[in-house]
C-alpha cells in the first residue's frame, strides 16, 4: 500500500468512526451582515416556514445579539423586560434552546423586541458638530417630547392621560382598578407611553427639573397622579407600607408570611405581580401559582388583589 493510500484508509476510517467528522469540517462560521438588524433578523425568523432557514436567521440574530446586549443601556432593558416578560438576557437561552418553531412563534407573538434591542448604543447616526472657536457654555436645557420645557412635557402628558383614560382599557385599569391591573396590561400600556415618548424615565427627569423633586415614583403613580391628582409618593415607599399593612390585617402562618414578603420584594422590581407573574421566575423553581396558591388555601389571587388595593390606597 502507497503512502498515499494509506493517508486515504485513515481519513475514511476516522469518519467511519466519528460520523460527525465530516459535517464539522464542513461547518461554516455564521457571516452576519453588519447593517441588518436584530428588528429585520426576528421578523424574517417570524415569517420563515422552514426550519434551515430559521436556523440560519437565529445564528445571525444570536451572533449580533451578544454584541448588543455587552452594552444595552438600562432604559432599553426596562423596555424589553416590559414587552418580553423577561429579562434581555434570556433571549440568549432561549434563541439557543427553544425548538425553532416556537422560537418562530414567540418572536412573532412579541414584535417590538428588535426594534428596542437595536436601540442606539454608541450614538450612530447623531450629528457631531465641531467649531474650531473656542468653547463657551450657552445654556443648560432638555428637550422632553415635542416639548422645550419640563412643564410642557408634564402638561402634555397630562393632557394625553385625561383624554384616554376612559378609551384606552388599561388607563382604565390604573385609574380605576389599580388591584385588578394584570402584568400583560401593563406592558402593553408602557410601551403605548414609551412610544409616545412618555417614558417613566423622561417622566422622573422632567418632574425633577419642573419641581426640584427626584421621586422614583412608578409609571402607574405617573398617570394616577396626572388623572386624579393622586400624590406622587417613591413606589418602594408604597410597596413596603402596603406589605406593612397586609402582614398586620390578619395571622398569618410562617409559610405565608415568608412569600409575603418574597411578594412583596417581586413587587419593588416588577409594579404587579399576577398569576403570570406567579408562573415565572423567581417564583417558577418554587412551584409557581399552583404551589403558592395551596400555601395561602386557595385564595391566593385574592391575596393579590388585596396588596394591590393597598398599594394604590389613595392617601387620606
Amino acid at each position: 500500500m502507497t503512502r498515499s493510500e494509506k493517508e486515504t484508509f485513515r481519513i475514511f476510517d476516522a469518519v467511519d468512526l466519528y460520523p460527525n467528522l465530516q459535517n464539522l469540517t464542513q461547518m461554516k462560521p455564521v457571516v452576519v451582515n453588519p447593517s441588518i438588524t436584530l428588528e429585520q433578523l426576528f421578523r424574517e425568523l417570524a415569517d420563515a416556514d422552514d426550519d434551515d432557514h430559521r436556523r440560519e436567521i437565529r445564528d445571525q440574530a444570536l451572533a449580533k445579539l451578544h454584541r448588543r446586549l455587552r452594552r444595552m443601556p438600562q432604559d432599553a432593558r426596562r423596555r424589553y423586560e416590559a414587552e418580553a416578560g423577561e429579562a434581555p438576557d434570556a433571549l440568549v437561552d432561549r434563541l439557543k434552546n427553544s425548538p425553532l418553531s416556537e422560537l418562530s412563534a414567540w418572536v412573532k407573538a412579541h414584535p417590538g423586541l428588535g426594534r428596542i434591542l437595536d436601540w442606539d448604543t454608541e450614538g450612530q447616526g447623531r450629528l457631531l458638530p465641531i467649531s474650531h472657536h473656542p468653547d463657551e457654555l450657552v445654556e443648560i436645557s432638555r428637550r422632553y417630547g415635542g416639548g422645550v420645557k419640563p412643564e410642557d412635557f408634564l402638561d402634555g402628558f397630562t393632557a394625553f392621560i385625561r383624554g384616554n383614560v376612559n378609551t384606552i382599557v388599561a388607563l382604565t385599569m390604573v385609574v380605576q382598578r389599580p388591584r385588578d391591573l394584570s402584568r400583560s396590561q401593563l406592558r402593553a400600556l408602557k410601551l403605548e407611553l414609551d412610544g409616545m415618548g412618555y417614558s417613566e424615565t423622561a417622566l422622573r427627569t422632567a418632574w425633577q427639573d419642573a419641581r426640584n423633586e427626584d421621586i422614583a415614583a412608578s409609571i402607574v403613580g405617573f398617570i394616577r397622579q396626572a388623572a386624579i391628582g393622586d400624590p406622587l409618593v417613591p413606589y418602594g415607599e408604597r410597596v413596603q407600607a402596603a406589605m406593612r399593612r397586609i402582614l398586620s390585617s390578619r395571622q398569618w402562618t410562617d409559610p405565608q408570611r415568608r412569600w409575603l414578603r418574597r411578594i412583596g420584594e417581586q413587587l419593588e422590581r416588577e409594579i404587579v405581580v399576577d398569576r403570570e407573574a406567579l408562573d415565572q421566575e423567581p417564583f417558577r423553581a418554587d412551584g409557581g401559582f399552583t404551589r403558592l396558591n395551596k400555601v395561602f388555601g386557595g385564595t391566593l389571587e385574592n391575596v393579590l388583589s388585596d396588596i394591590g388595593e393597598e398599594i394604590w390606597k389613595k392617601a387620606s
